[in-house]
């Protein structure tokens, strides 16, 4: 298949999708309805209308498969009758072997089982149909259904609704053609080579544990590269997937090591979970979400260990099958975290960097006739390097022959220099304009958005936008999908050398740290100066003049950081300083003085950035700020009130999170109408927000730690997200919440004087109410449709359950003390349930738990120290063994719930949220080993029920060896030992005859005639992942199961 998967990713498909199926089945009723989906979500499909029916199949027909991306095989009762249908299915399972065909598989009122082996009604049909066949050609069709019947899809009985149906298959339809269109890297020299030993060193069959992966070697050699194609390649196979890009650069300073961290991972979730804006507050987020989930994760440009404990600590903090890979120059950084599977990425041979470079230059992997030696000179002048390859190439490109030889003995004179030597000639064959761009680029605006650099630089004379089409031509920079321009660290080394070459009073941007000093001691500026990028971790103290700034009339871009935070001030500013007046970027972090200069003019300014600073206040009345777009004072603990903000009209993004001092939020507030994000975590002291401000605009804000509010305050109804946790005097939610539209996720955890909820709006899709002293839950829940996480952990007063909506998918009430009634039936379906130390549970409300994890998917974690009667199977210890006494079952599938009494380990100290448990089984089904999550069981105080379900298929061996099935249960984490454990197993026959029901009087039902439920059962989407083992011990407990039972 390795031939066949390379020929579909070159092959152009006229046709999206090719549908099989009998007519008369289907055409005018399932058929034309998944047509119409289709057509919904931009998916040709091939119309055979026009062509006539014989008893062969007719070339046209057969082109049309080999020119469809993907076949769908509709199986329905009468599909078998047809000649015509046959024939179809043997040419697409040939273009499945042949080219790479996807197949897809609808059964249609026909067991899966009667089309592999042409029983029941299906079979009549194939039979009828082969009578008066050879027999080569009868076996050709019955071993074509028969591999058409083993391959996965969707069965028409196991949906209560068609049109979910169809609308899943066109998801699946769309997934899969996204999924193999993207082949970006393809042609790429030598790519191929590193994905097939990065995939060797990932183990993608490796399906059971997390492995970490790292790419090292030196900066500019194709590390990003070659896991951005891996991340192309791959993401089909994961349930998430992440590009985490320039860890190096997102590892912001100004912060201690915790709340670097803490930023770190709140970056990582939201790009994993793609939800903008996810914030933390501990630093166990990361395997709480993503513990049972199958993750690819690229963590790449990692410099510091702290990094890669903050995002990738353990693996079990991911899903099983779930693979990291990590990208650095330090291969030191990758043993200190024990990342034994490492990949070096080594420099290209000659041949290929000389391929490498002609792409760029010539685009063909060749020198035309007379560029034959000079390619080969820039080959050898690079070192090989990828990142030079490409730069020259783009320089080059289009130039003269005679223009070669001068670039080149450039080149020649700069080899004593290292390879930012080399890389410095793509910046030097730049326009002036351009050459500026590029250096503001690499001091103020590397991964910064390209409108906001345009918004910097509107009055600058420049052409921003064309500017920026020409450094990433000549690859100097990339922008990424998202916008963010993406520069280089050796470029930007070649813009600092640049620099320093230039002469002193003709230098428009200042970065040497020294210089600065003179220059802001000794008023020694010049107006040339349009930039300085100030960073003083080397300098012990810095003195500032008054007339620091005054020769510095040009002066728009002005940053001042700190990248080693030791916590200590190195700054002395005097009273009477000036600032510019063209200002349009201030960023000071820990700016020293009280308040900004009285004569500061921030009419140009568009971001202000003054975190960490020792502010009291910015500046009095009432400023022209037309043009600003960010302001961040985070982290000011001094700070006490804010400007007048009435013409910050175009203000977007507004940090105040920890000014500690602040009190109010002034009214000139509702003038804001583009603000989008507001961010007010722990302002302790502030109690007054405008009323009735309700901007538009405003979708985000977060209060946590605003301690001073007893409701919610209305600054928008048309907010998406509300963090207001660790609020202690908040009391009430206004009933007017219930008419915030947009309200998608909003958090109330640890407001200890909480007492409860009456309204909430139908669009909120996360709700976390932890540790609050809320006694009840509103009725209306079940009618939020969109929710599907409800975190009630800590809920102490809370007695009670009412119905719950059926989208949930997690639901956590761990130490919900008082809890004693759930609703019954309990209509979720698919929800997680923990019930945690929720020892006051009832009888019917832990019977109502139990009944639904037996009839859907989902697991269940509740008190209870032996397994209920409802498991017909039980056994002490860890293990049991089922005798299946000489019965041969006609199915070949079975499903099982399984329930394990769970004890705490009392010597282990350390609480652990990814504790996992492990599941063997063998014997009369095949060999598996499942790893199933289940949580923080070191919290339990006292034995527990841990219920889930799952299934697997039969080991059916004709010679009637072997009719046992072993269950074999351990601890991956040790921290936890197994009591007791019970195993509830079934066949799909078992099902239809109606074994699931459970009865309040722990009786099992054996009903022929209630609860049916037909058709053909697949594995249940629960979190395990199998592969083979070997038989694990048989221990002496034996259960006979009487014939009947199947």
């Amino acid at each position: 298949m390795a031939s066949s998967s390379s020929s579909s990713r070159s092959r152009t498909w006229r046709y999206r999708v090719f549908t099989s199926f009998h007519g008369p089945d289907v055409r005018k009723t399932f058929l034309s309805h998944l047509r119409k989906q289709f057509s919904y979500n931009g998916i040709s499909m091939f119309d055979d209308q026009s062509i006539e029916r014989s008893q062969t199949i007719v070339p046209a027909l057969t082109g049309a498969i080999k020119e469809s991306r993907i076949s769908i095989v509709v199986l329905s009762k009468n599909y078998a009758s047809s000649r015509w249908c046959l024939d179809e299915l043997l040419e697409i399972l040939k273009c499945r072997e042949d080219i790479g065909q996807i197949v897809m598989t609808v059964f249609y009122g026909v067991d899966p089982s009667d089309v592999r082996k042409q029983t029941g009604e299906f079979g009549i049909a194939f039979n009828k149909t082969c009578e008066g066949k050879t027999n080569e050609e009868t076996q050709k069709w019955s071993k074509a259904l028969n591999d058409v019947g083993n391959i996965a899809g969707e069965h028409f009985l196991n949906w209560d609704n068609e049109s979910k149906m169809i609308e899943k298959i066109a998801r699946d339809v769309s997934n899969k053609l996204n999924a193999t269109i993207s082949w970006d890297f393809e042609d790429m020299v030598g790519i191929e080579a590193h994905l097939q030993k990065m995939q060797s060193l990932l183990h993608l069959d490796y399906e059971d544990g997390v492995m970490i992966v790292g790419i090292y070697g030196p900066a500019g050699i194709g590390k990003t590269t070659i896991a951005r194609a891996l991340h192309s390649r791959l993401s089909s196979s994961f349930q998430l997937t992440c590009f985490m890009e320039n860890i190096r650069g997102s590892y912001n300073s100004g912060l201690d090591e915790y709340g670097l961290k803490l930023r770190l991972q709140e970056q990582l979730l939201s790009k994993v979970l793609n939800q903008d804006g996810i914030r933390i507050n501990h630093l166990g987020a990361i395997p709480e979400r993503l513990c049972d989930q199958k993750v690819l994760i690229i963590l790449d440009d990692v410099e510091d260990l702290q990094q890669l404990e903050a995002l990738a600590n353990e693996t079990n903090w991911f899903g099983p099958g779930s693979r990291i890979i990590v990208t650095t120059e330090d291969q030191e950084l990758l043993e200190q975290h024990d990342i034994n599977n490492k990949y070096h990425v080594d420099f290209p041979t000659r041949e290929e960097a000389c391929k490498i470079f002609c792409t760029y230059a010539f685009r063909r992997s060749f020198a035309p006739y007379g560029f034959e030696k000079l390619a080969e000179r820039v080959t050898w002048l690079c070192s090989n390097l990828p990142l030079g390859l490409r730069v020259m190439g783009s320089t080059l490109r289009g130039k003269k022959e005679d223009d070669w030889e001068g670039i080149l003995r450039r080149l020649e004179n700069s080899l004593d220099r290292k390879i930012d030597g080399v890389l410095r000639v793509g910046y030097d064959h730049l326009c002036e304009d351009d050459q500026f761009l590029y250096l503001l680029i690499a001091f103020f605006f590397n991964y910064v958005d390209d409108d906001h650099v345009k918004a910097m630089l509107v009055e600058d004379n420049l052409d921003v936008k064309l500017g920026l089409k020409t450094l990433a031509y000549k690859s100097l920079i990339q922008i990424s999908a998202e916008g963010n321009i993406v520069m280089h660290k050796l470029l930007q080394r070649v813009g600092r050398e640049a620099i320093q070459i230039q002469e002193p009073t003709k230098r428009r941007i200042l970065i040497d740290a020294r210089e600065i000093c003179d220059v802001l001691r000794y008023g020694k500026g010049t107006s040339n100066v349009s930039g300085i990028s100030f960073d003083t971790s080397d300098m012990s103290e810095v003195t500032i003049s008054d007339d620091a700034f005054k020769r510095l009339h040009d002066l728009r871009f002005l940053k001042v950081t700190k990248s080693r935070y030791d916590g200590k001030y190195r700054m002395h500013i005097p009273a009477g300083i000036e600032f510019p007046c063209l200002l349009r970027l201030l960023h000071w972090e820990a700016y020293p003085s009280k308040c900004l200069p009285p004569t500061f003019n921030p009419e140009f300014l568009v971001e202000l950035n003054m975190q960490g600073s020792q502010l009291e206040h910015l500046w009095s009345g009432t400023q022209s700020l037309r043009n600003l777009k960010n302001m961040d004072l985070g982290w000011s603990p001094n700070l006490k009130e804010l400007p007048d903000l009435t013409n910050a009209t175009n203000l977007e993004d507004l940090n105040l999170n920890s000014c500690e001092s602040l009190v109010e939020i002034p009214s000139s507030f509702s003038h804001l109408h583009k603000l989008k994000n507001l961010w007010m975590s722990y302002c302790i002291n502030l109690q007054v927000i405008p009323a009735h401000m309700n901007l538009v605009s405003l979708e985000r804000v977060t209060m946590t730690g605003c301690s001073r509010f007893r409701k919610i305050p209305v600054i928008s109804t048309h907010i998406n997200y509300l963090d207001i946790a660790h609020n202690t005097e908040f009391e009430v939610v206004h009933a007017s919440i219930a008419l915030w539209c947009r309200l998608h996720y909003l958090n109330m955890s640890y407001n200890e004087n909480f007492m409860g909820l009456t309204h909430l709006p139908m669009s909120l899709t996360q709700l976390i109410l932890r540790y609050s002293d809320i006694e009840r839950i509103p009725d209306c829940i079940k009618a939020l449709h969109q929710l599907f996480s409800l975190d009630l952990t800590g809920c102490r007063r809370l007695a009670s359950l009412p119905e719950l909506p059926g989208s949930l998918l997690d639901l956590e009430a761990e130490d919900c003390e008082s809890l004693e009634t759930v609703f019954s039936p309990l209509h979720t379906p698919r929800a997680h349930l923990n019930f945690t130390n929720c020892f006051k549970l009832g009888g019917q409300a832990r019977r109502a738990i139990i009944r639904r994890r037996s009839e859907f998917i989902g697991k269940a974690l509740l008190p209870g120290r032996e397994v209920p009667a409802e498991f017909d199977h039980r056994a002490k210890g860890n293990s049991l063994t089922i005798i299946l006494n000489g019965y041969r079952p006609s199915y070949d599938f079975i499903q099982y719930l399984v329930c394990v009494v769970i004890s705490p380990n009392q010597e282990i100290t350390k609480i652990s949220n990814s504790s996992t448990l492990l599941c063997h089984t063998n014997g009369y089904i095949f060999p598996s080993y499942e790893e199933v999550y289940i949580g923080a069981v070191s919290k339990c105080r006292k034995e527990h029920l841990f219920i889930f379900r799952s299934g697997y298929y039969l080991n059916v061996d004709p010679s009637g060896a072997s009719r046992e099935i072993v269950f074999e249960f351990s601890s991956k984490s040790q921290d936890f030992d197994i009591i007791e454990c019970g195993v509830k197993i079934w066949t799909a026959q078992s099902i239809e005859r109606g074994y699931l029901v459970f009865e309040d009087d722990n009786e099992i039902k054996h009903d022929d005639h209630t609860n049916r439920v037909r058709g053909h059962y697949k594995t249940s989407n629960v979190d395990y992942k199998s592969v083979s083992r070997k038989r694990p011990r048989k221990t002496d407990l034996k259960l006979e199961i009487p014939r009947r039972r199947f």
